[in-house]
């Protein structure tokens, strides 16, 4: 008789197989990116890859939140990593007859961002009635950590089977990863969650159900100014992606800026490991804008006159502290937002956050090559002053001022946010929507709904 998992138990074989999986598709996406490159010789195939692959998600969002509400999340998930699957599979099999163009490879993206668009909220929803609320934190670090290990495994390991398997054995690999996630789902049960008051009176249509979504976050003045934090740091975070590799590469070889990065890998890590072990502050809103604090303040670390061991350690630090920032936002959200709305929650939280990146990589190169790099120059405005002096001139020094402004921002931004009560007593102002004892209650509930199941059966 096959044996099935519930609450923290089915938690930990989900994760299990998720980080497998995640593995798997980390293999592929950098293995494809090298294979588009190759093959065009051209960076803009790459940026179209990249906005197939979020695009489609951001716009599909309210609705795929709405449906994750209304449909089992496990049923869900299945079937969001069976269409990432197959695609992957059409993928090697159009490879395997040299019939692989590079439309295929946009079309994939396309498929698997709209995928993401239900399989993530629809586990990030489903935590939270697996997990105790006292380890909430804890378990979003495991997950945090997980996507931590497939970045700092995945470049290293698709270099060296392109090499000896080529493009169509990481593609196999990333086939059976998934079939691994998808064992891992039909061993595991999902509690139902409960249905809010509120929410009884909006059931309808889909458009009906995602607006009552937005309306549960502007009607939480705490949780809608949280949003919008989130959305400034993550143009902050679009910005920092695309200009930290010139600021590197204008004092340092493509080789330091690779261990500089697998440090950072590192530092995510052991961050998500002291989450998963320690859980977070117990006050959820000093560990988001704590963290948030010191990632400000490594990004002006980072701006500074160029020093190796300033990018290394500065990068560690960053990145060790979103595992922590992020682990203490997850279990504040799953704690304060109704189980039932939790989907349509954070496809909308996720579709605002990425909705700043996009906008923020088209503003990064015109804004360092037009404006900053011009300043920085020996003869420019502020290479002949004393900002010249201290930072010096040159190359990357207009990156070098653009990092430091950001992370005084980045400052200016915690301290604003902060500052308003709606977000500073949200932990004490807006009830708990799950209360002790809740999860426990709704496993057990699950359980004897499925042995009884199986009894009449």
């Amino acid at each position: 008789m096959k044996r099935t998992f519930y609450g923290i138990q089915a938690f930990t074989v989900y994760a299990v197989g998720q980080l497998i999986s995640l593995i798997g598709s980390s293999l592929t996406g950098f293995a494809l990116t090298v294979w588009l490159y190759q093959k065009t010789g051209s960076v803009t195939p790459l940026a179209i890859n990249a906005v197939c692959l979020t695009l489609p998600g951001i716009l599909l969002a309210p609705i795929a939140g709405s449906l994750v509400d209304r449909w089992d999340r496990r049923v869900v998930i299945i079937v969001s990593d069976t269409a990432a699957a197959i695609t992957t599979f059409t993928l090697f099999w159009l490879l395997t007859n040299e019939q692989l163009l590079t439309w295929h490879i946009y079309l994939a993206a396309v498929i698997t961002s709209l995928s993401t668009a239900f399989q993530q909220p629809a586990f990030t929803a489903s935590i939270p009635l697996l997990v105790p609320k006292e380890h909430l934190g804890r378990a979003n670090g495991v997950i945090t950590g997980a996507n931590a290990l497939a970045q700092i495994i995945a470049p290293v390991v698709a270099g060296f089977l392109l090499i000896t398997i080529e493009l169509r054995g990481v593609m196999l690999i990333d086939f059976v990863t998934y079939l691994a996630s998808l064992i891992a789902l039909a061993l595991v049960r999902f509690p139902k969650p409960e249905k809010s008051d509120g929410n009884e009176h909006n059931k309808g249509s889909i458009w009906r159900e995602a607006a009552y979504g937005w309306a549960y976050i502007t009607t939480r003045p705490g949780l809608l100014r949280l949003m919008l934090f989130f959305a400034c740091t993550n143009f902050v975070s679009g910005l920092i992606t695309i200009l930290v590799t010139p600021l590197i590469l204008s004092t340092a070889s493509p080789t330091v800026l690779g261990t500089i990065m697998t440090v950072g890998g590192f530092g995510m890590l052991a961050g998500a490991l002291t989450m998963g072990i320690w859980g977070g502050p117990q006050k959820r809103v000093v560990g988001i804008f704590g963290g948030m604090f010191v990632i400000g303040l490594c990004i002006i670390a980072i701006g500074l006159p160029p020093s190796i061991l300033l990018y290394t350690v500065a990068g560690f630090i960053f990145f060790f502290c979103l595992p922590i920032m992020d682990g203490s936002t997850q279990a504040l959200f799953q704690t304060k937002v109704a189980a039932d709305v939790q989907g349509r929650f954070f496809a909308l939280s996720g579709m605002i956050a990425t909705a700043a990146r996009p906008i923020a990589n088209l503003v990064a190169g015109p804004l360092a090559d037009n404006v900053y790099e011009p300043l920085m120059r020996s003869d420019g405005v502020l290479g002949v002053t004393l900002i010249g002096n201290i930072l010096g001139t040159g190359t990357g020094r207009g990156i070098g001022l653009l990092f430091i402004n950001i992370g005084v921002l980045t400052l200016v931004l915690v301290g604003v946010t902060y500052w308003n009560p709606n977000v500073r007593l949200i932990e004490t102002e807006l009830p708990d929507a799950i209360l002790e004892g809740d999860n426990t209650r709704l496993q057990r509930t699950t359980m004897n709904e499925n042995l009884a199941a199986n009894d009449n059966y």
